[in-house]
């Protein structure tokens, strides 16, 4: 056991490789969607760190390129087992993820089009909601430590809603939480080479989650290189919102229809390979900048202000995934069962899938 803000259990290398594998399995629903599962398993019942802990990796994954559920799972790993926790979280997370949208791509290129998945995510987008509000509430408690922060993390989530890039919004809330104590202070088909290199760049300047990919990916592959057409990137795009794990193994898929099996390696590799780099040289940083009154007030506000990109993707998520009444039951339903009974969301997301799947074959 560890004490103080970073106290925790110590689990083995094969627990930390066993949970994100598992996951990597059941994490539908994006980014929001991981951070809330790994708070509820992480935190609450496995109890490998506090709260606390847990909120200042969220940060530093929000803060560094690449994609943040992933990066703060490569954290998490990192935090329990050293770098070969760092990687087996890393690929244990990625890996399920890469496999489906393989074999996705692979009947894609075979058949023209992709297997019907809408029953499936008409279902689980509901229990998605519940899961991450779940999280948003409890981490918000630990983070908005008093009406200044409640203030930053109000503004935060109107400015997400209103559509404020989030890096910019992370470093605003950062700055703005540290403001008061600096005032006091001074008184005021393609080569495999180009496939890696390609998506190593995606990689190292994305920021925040997978959804922003769309329009990076739109300017250089089909207005710049045009290596795909409209429909094959919005194909791909779709294969990693409907496949669990992280959205970003829409790589995965395009590389295959660039460059096969070989194309889709590398294409994972590189949008990957600079969030396990981020977090390895920057994980050493997050004890000092706590001990650093003035960091520390800026990660505060960082922290607060990611919590409320959550926030405002639940909004989001909410109004795309209730659509009915149906819907709206199974997000109450999964609601209850999260807060009431503290229900493992990843039976819940299972149950949510199947209830979509009944409700389809049910109206024919």
């Amino acid at each position: 056991m560890r004490k103080g803000r970073w106290a925790g259990v110590n689990p083995t290398l094969r627990e930390v490789a066993a949970y994100f594998l598992r996951l990597g399995f059941t994490a539908f629903g994006g980014p929001a969607a991981h951070i809330a599962m790994m708070e509820e398993e992480v935190v609450r019942r496995r109890r490998w760190m506090s709260r606390e802990r847990f909120l200042d990796l969220l940060a530093f994954a929000n803060l560094i390129p690449g994609p943040s559920s992933t990066e703060l799972a490569i954290f998490i790993g990192y935090e329990q087992a050293g770098v070969p926790g760092l990687l087996a979280a890393g690929i244990c997370f990625i890996l399920p993820a890469f496999a489906m949208v393989l074999a996705l791509a692979w009947a894609y290129v075979r058949y023209g089009q992709l297997p019907p998945a809408a029953a499936l995510l008409y279902g689980v987008k509901p229990v998605i909601i519940a899961i991450v509000l779940q999280a948003v509430l409890s981490l918000g408690r630990t983070a908005l430590k008093g009406r200044f922060l409640w203030a930053i993390g109000l503004a935060a989530t109107a400015a997400s809603l209103m559509g404020v890039n989030a890096l910019l919004l992370l470093l605003a809330a950062g700055v703005v939480a540290l403001a008061p104590r600096a005032l006091a202070r001074v008184h005021f088909a393609v080569p495999l080479h180009s496939l890696f290199l390609f998506f190593l760049k995606v990689g190292a300047v994305v920021h925040g989650s997978g959804y922003v990919l769309l329009a990076f990916l739109h300017d250089d592959l089909i207005e710049r290189t045009r290596w795909l057409t409209e429909a094959q990137l919005l194909d791909a795009v779709a294969v990693g919102q409907v496949t669990p794990g992280p959205v970003t193994t829409t790589a995965t898929f395009i590389g295959y229809l660039l460059a096969g099996v070989p194309g889709a390696a590398v294409s994972t590799v590189g949008i990957f390979l600079p969030g396990f780099l981020f977090v390895a040289f920057t994980r050493p940083l997050i004890p000092r900048l706590r001990s650093s009154p003035a960091a520390s007030a800026f990660l505060d506000g960082v922290v607060v202000a990611s919590l409320a990109l959550m926030a405002a993707v639940t909004w989001q998520l909410w109004r795309g995934a209730v659509v009915d009444a149906t819907t709206t039951l199974i997000a109450l339903a999964a609601a209850l069962a999260l807060f009431a009974f503290r229900l493992n969301s990843a039976w819940l997301v299972l149950g949510g899938g199947l209830l979509g799947l009944l409700s389809q074959l049910w109206r024919g």
